[in-house]
Parts: structure tokens; sequence; C-alpha cells
């Protein structure tokens, strides 16, 4: 069975492959190339020599005149032979004297003849050919000599087996090759040494870091590592950086967090004990009765917090933003709304709804429906839990009219008639347990920071500002509005959006409760 897991690489081991590998290429290469350079060193002075061989012969053939014709004697011929060719035990000679019609003179019949044109009296060529199935070198020379109109001039060869030429093309290719043999293994140690001294700066940086404590987040300092390994060096501080601003950030959440949820726990263990305290000195039973019911209260309390601290921990999930669906935000929005209308009428709130009209639709959204309903819910019950009773609180989505068709924006509203919150407090509101002063509200202070947190992870833009009532020039309640952008090939027609209405402005059709 084989294993779906990825085997890990060594730099060491790739490095030194990289090099080696051309090494290993090229040595071959080298041979081949050495063979071929040592046989044609070993092909010049051996052609010279063959070149004055048939050079020689062909000084010392005797031309004589016979009935007014030239002729060439043979006997005078074999005579010289044995001053022109000398006997080699390494190689074997041949010669061959050919007439003026191609006859044969002295020598050798079976060395073949030149192919081709016929070369210019004098002048010297040099051939391979095969004699006996035995290949040869072969120097030939035509013979300057008056001639008759049917006739050639004489041709005088030499040949030589290639026994002395392979013998000294061996004799270079050891000189050149055998050095060889010691000196690629005596490179490839010191391939292995250097690269081992090179990457000494990355093992040491790597014990340094594995020294570290686990709280020790400071910087690595790039001074101590090489130029190239700088930019690794630098992306891991930045990521040790945002690592303990994320830690940072964790600790201080869990030491709001455990505070907050301290006061209700003492509630709920001070409650107890009172009742305990009635139920021994035999209190009446109204008085168990409130001390039973501010345990249910800081019960939910609690329960609140829980929940609120849950969904902030949903909403920093970073595997849980790379699952995008396509969802619908006027949806979203009418069920949050129809889930609080209790509240709103426990509270006696007029709580109500604006979106597109009956058979419109606006562009669905992409993202995480479950995040962004928990972004509508945070928003509604924030705006009920500061409105005061007889208030108004109003949640609206639409196409933004100020967005044009190259860049379309759905528009998401929560307007309540509350106290508002100061421009000064606006950039506090959205950080976590943070809440308005001046208000007695009971709350967990994470509404907004969640809100905020689901908002930046859809790239949507949130902004804060009040609302403004005509009849009394007061400018009570905020208004909390959410912007997504969406992509341009998804924008409605103008006449087909809802219209925004105007801050004041009665709302229709709007459903309420209370």
């Amino acid at each position: 069975m084989f294993s779906s897991s990825r085997e890990q690489r060594s730099l060491f081991g790739e490095i030194l492959d990289w090099m080696l590998a051309p090494l290993l290429l090229l040595w071959p290469m080298s041979v081949s190339i050495t063979y071929l350079v040592a046989q044609g060193i070993a092909h010049r002075p051996y052609d010279r020599d063959l070149g004055e061989m048939a050079r020689t012969l062909a000084r010392r053939v005797v031309v004589e005149s016979e009935a007014g014709r030239a002729v060439l004697a043979p006997e005078r011929i074999v005579e010289t032979l044995g001053d022109t060719l000398r006997a080699d035990d390494t190689g074997q000679f041949y010669f061959q004297v050919l007439g003026t019609h191609g006859e044969l003179v002295a020598g050798d019949r079976e060395l073949p003849p030149p192919n081709g044109d016929p070369a210019p009296a004098g002048e010297l060529r040099f051939r391979d050919d095969q004699m006996q199935d035995e290949p040869v070198r072969v120097a030939s020379v035509r013979l300057a000599m008056p001639l008759a109109l049917d006739e050639e001039p004489p041709l005088v060869q030499v040949a030589e087996t290639l026994d002395r030429r392979s013998r000294l093309a061996t004799e270079i290719i050891k000189g050149v090759i055998l050095p060889q043999f010691v000196i690629l293994p005596v490179a490839v140690l010191l391939v292995w040494l250097a690269l081992a001294r090179g990457l000494a700066p990355l093992n040491d940086l790597q014990r340094r870091i594995r020294q570290r404590e686990s709280q020790d987040l400071s910087p690595i300092d790039e001074r101590d590592a090489p130029e190239e390994v700088t930019p690794l060096v630098r992306a891991i501080n930045d990521l040790l950086q945002r690592l303990d601003t994320s830690m940072k950030s964790q600790k201080h959440f869990l030491a709001d967090a455990a505070h907050q949820l301290k006061t209700p726990l003492a509630g709920l263990r001070m409650q107890a004990e009172l009742a305990q305290r009635e139920i021994d000195a035999g209190s009446e039973p109204q008085a168990v009765k409130r001390s039973l019911q501010q345990i249910a209260l800081s019960s939910q309390r609690a329960a609140h917090m829980v929940n609120q601290l849950l969904s902030m921990a949903r909403a920093e999930d970073d595997e849980q933003s790379r699952r995008v669906q396509s969802f619908d935000l006027a949806r979203l929005a009418t069920e949050a709304v129809h889930d609080l209308v209790p509240k709103a009428m426990d509270k006696r709130i007029d709580l109500g709804y604006e979106g597109p009209d009956e058979g419109e639709s606006l562009p669905p959204l992409a993202g995480q429906p479950v995040l962004v309903g928990e972004l509508v819910r945070n928003l509604v019950d924030n705006a009920l839990q500061y409105t005061p009773a007889d208030g108004t609180v109003t949640v609206r989505v639409c196409l933004d009219p100020a967005s044009g068709p190259e860049q379309p924006v759905l528009l998401l509203q929560v307007e309540d008639s509350g106290p508002g919150i100061a421009p000064a407090e606006r950039e506090l509101v959205f950080q976590p347990f943070y809440r308005a002063l001046g208000t007695n509200v009971d709350g967990s202070g994470l509404g907004l920071a969640i809100v905020r947190e689901i908002a930046q992870r859809h790239n949507a833009e949130i902004t804060l500002d009040d609302t403004y009532d005509r009849a009394t020039h007061a400018m009570p309640g905020t208004r909390v509005s959410v912007r997504f952008k969406l992509p341009p090939q998804e924008a409605t027609p103008d006449d087909a959006l809802p219209a925004l209405p105007a801050p004041g402005e009665p709302r229709p059709d709007a459903g309420a409760a209370g």
C-alpha cells in the first residue's frame, strides 16, 4: 500500500545532486571528446610519415622510354622498396604502383584504387579504406610524366594499418583519463565538504531556533543569517510578530472573558446561598421564588456570554472562512427579525423590516451564511438592547443607491431610536467587552466586536452614524450600515431597486412588534 504523504526533501541532498549530476554527465562526454582528439593527434604524425613514404616511392619509380612511350620498370621499383617501406612490428604496410592504363606495375593487387575524380599530378591525398577486411590509412600521389591522349598519370599508393595510431591514441587517453579517476572522487569530496561548510549557518540557525523557549517570540537577528536566507528569516520574524500579537490578544480576551463571567457566576453562587438560608430559616415561598428568579437571570446572562464567546471564536476561525457559498442576505435578515420579535414585544419596541418588494430579488452574496446571520442577529439584538421602551428598530436590506453599476454594493442597515453613540466612542465600541459610557444596559460587550470580525472576513465596510428626526431636529439613536461589495455582472437595474428612504421618513410596509 503506497503512502499518500509527500516525502520530505533534503536541501543538502538536492544541491549535491544538482552539482554532481552534471559532473558525472560531463565525465563520459569528456572521455569521448578526449578519444576523438587523441585520434586526431595520432593521425597527424603518422599521416606525415605515410605521405613522405609515398612521395619517396614516387621519386624512386624509374620511368624509361621504350619506342617513344613512357613506361615503368617493375624490377627497379622492387629494388628500392627496402629503403622506402620500413617494416614495423606494430603495423603492416602495403604499396601499389599502377601504370598509365591502370594496370598493376608493382605491389599489392588487393589495395583498392581511389574513388572520385583523379587528383592532379604531384598532389598527395589521404583516405581511409579497407585492405583484406582490415581498416587502413592510404596515401596516394600521381606521377608527372609525358602522356598520350588515352593515358593517365601513373599512381603510387602506400597504405598502413591503424595499429600504431590506435596504440598512440590509447596512450594519450590513458595519460588524460587515468588522472581523472583520481580527480573525480577528490572533486566529489570537495563538493561535499563545501556544501557542508556552506549549509553550516542554516544548521546553526536551526539550533538557535530549537533552543528557544516556547514563550520566546522575539525576532531572530538577521545579521546572524546568510544573505540568501535573510528573506526567510524576515518571513519567520513577521510570522512571530503576528503570532505574538495574536497570543497577546487571546490572553487579553481570555482575561476579559473570565472577568465578565465571574460576575454572573458570583451572582449565581450568592443567590443559591441566599435561597438555601431562606429555606433553612423557613422563609416565605415568595422570598425563595425571588432568589430562584435571580438565579435564572444570572444563568441566562452567563449562557448569553458563553454564546457570544463562541460566536467570536467562530468568526475568527480561518478554516471556516475558506468555506464559501452563495446565500440571500434579505432572507437572513428576515429570519433574524422573526427570531427577535418576542424580545421586541417584551420591551414594547417597534421592530420593522424593509426589503425588496414582492416579486423582486437582490443579488446573492458569496461567503459564510452562518456568520452573516450571526452578524445580523448581533446588530438587531444590540439595537433592541439599547433602545428604550416604545422606541423603534428598523432593519433594512437594499442595493446602495450611492454605488454604481461598475461596483454595486449590497447595503444592510440597522437603525434604532436609542441614546446614540458619541463620535469619540464609535471606534471603541467595536472592541471586545467595551460598553458605551452612560448606559446601564446589561450586556456582554461582544456584539459589535463580533460584527466587525465577520464584516472583515467578508471584505465588507461597516460605519456608524446618528439618525435624524425631522420633527424634533434631534439626533437620537444610531444607524449601523454594513456594505457588501458585489461583482459588476450581478448588478440589478436601477428601476428594480427598492428605494432607500431618507432618515426620518415613515417606513413603508414595515412589520412591527409591540
